[in-house]
């Protein structure tokens, strides 16, 4: 085995968020060595994900098609629009089950992305937003500036609850947590 390829794979897996050196070493050794048909597996799946996933052309939500599963079910709560920031939010919050609206991806505010949510929440008569951001002084002011761009609709503002640390994103955040900030989220 060619000494250069394993580094090549130690520096590939290093470009992961928290993947350090030890981890790095320790999944190339793995996948080069130990377990090479996983190795052809995983790289298989990775090569299908970016291949085939996309964003879903109404939300930001991660879909295969040009609309996702959760914007395409007819069974979904259709009055209730959670913002988060990643499409990675959505996959959270889904695993809680403590949520059933529809999801929009806000990660970025500009121009063209608000005419998106204008569209969607009037595609879908939504009369309730649910802000689902990392809580902090930025966010805060996203929720200001939204509530004023969408003062004129008939829609009620809230957040997830506190209990969700300051400055930590919801990938970080234990699942109790989630589901009591979903559930007991407050007018903003």
């Amino acid at each position: 085995m060619n000494i250069s390829k394993f580094d090549e794979l130690v520096e590939a897996f290093m470009k992961l968020p928290g993947v350090g050196k030890k981890s790095a070493l320790r999944y190339a050794y793995h996948v080069s060595i130990n377990d090479s048909f996983a190795g052809l597996n995983l790289a298989h799946c990775i090569e299908d994900a970016v291949k085939l996933l996309k964003r879903c052309s109404k939300c930001g939500a991660l879909s295969e098609d040009e609309i996702c599963e959760i914007c395409a079910d007819d069974q979904r709560d259709r009055e209730i629009l959670c913002i988060v920031e990643s499409p990675k939010d959505i996959l959270i919050i889904e695993k809680s089950g403590s949520y059933n609206g529809l999801y929009f991806v806000l990660d970025d505010v500009d121009n063209s992305i608000l005419e998106r949510l204008k569209k969607y929440i009037d595609e879908n008569q939504i009369k309730e937003v649910i802000f689902a951001l990392t809580p902090g002084i930025n966010s805060d002011g996203i929720m200001l500036y939204i509530e004023d761009k969408f003062s004129d609709f008939d829609i009620n503002f809230s957040k997830i609850a506190q209990g969700i640390p300051t400055g930590v994103s919801l990938d970080n955040v234990d699942m109790l947590s989630l589901i009591k900030a979903l559930n007991n989220r407050m007018k903003t």
